[in-house]
């Protein structure tokens, strides 16, 4: 995709969306980082109906610890893999006492490192809670940049590093949401809803739907 399409793509979503955010539901970094490693293959509508109960009785590492494991899977059980989301969120809050005085870290390398935190995790922590203007590539990046031509790549890794290279600094910061929400309501897995799509004159891809 051109330089001048691009922008233009990204100048529309703005448009439309000028302040996009996750739609996870938190209140702290430390309550992002739980929902974050809960919402693995899991939706954020069933993450946040188990939080909006869960984060009352323990959104600090040490209320989760105190809490424990066993009592957090009953918080947690509609969550798909909840049994290891389980004892990594325990495992993470233990960590974040221990050696951060309770406090998530701000380097990529620190959040790698904990229990069930890996790159995506890192980026969206980054990201929405502090600023940093990183592209974490879930499901619906992928696709969408695939499908647009916007940024192919054959893996999550691959878009990522074409991402950090053909989106202008000025969009960077939101581009992550812009592209998930994108995804999510418009250029949706099974049927992408081309015909109310503003981006459908710079998409590059071949079989789009028309209107009913």
């Amino acid at each position: 995709m051109k330089r001048a399409d691009v922008v233009e793509l990204f100048s529309r979503l703005r448009e439309i969306d000028p302040h996009p955010t996750t739609e996870l539901d938190y209140s702290t970094p430390f309550e992002l980082l739980v929902a974050v490693v809960l919402s693995a293959q899991a939706t954020d509508v069933g993450v946040n109906k188990a939080t909006k109960k869960l984060f009352p009785v323990a959104n600090t590492p040490q209320a989760m610890l105190d809490l424990g494991e066993e009592k957090l899977k009953g918080y947690i059980s509609t969550i798909g893999l909840f049994n290891g989301k389980a004892k990594n969120v325990i495992a993470l809050s233990r960590i974040l006492v221990e050696q951060y005085d309770s406090e998530v870290p701000r380097t990529r390398e620190a959040l790698e490192a904990l229990p069930g935190v890996g790159r995506k995790t890192a980026n969206v922590v980054l990201n929405t809670a502090f600023g940093h203007a990183t592209i974490a590539v879930d499901t619906h990046i992928f696709r969408v940049s695939n499908r647009t031509g916007l940024a192919p790549g054959k893996d999550v890794r691959a878009v990522e590093d074409k991402l950090e290279k053909v989106v202008p600094a000025e969009f960077k910061q939101d581009a992550h949401h812009w592209l998930i929400l994108h995804g999510r309501y418009v250029c949706k897995a099974r049927k992408p809803d081309c015909p109310q799509c503003v981006i459908r004159d710079l998409c590059r891809y071949k079989d789009k739907t028309v209107a009913d």
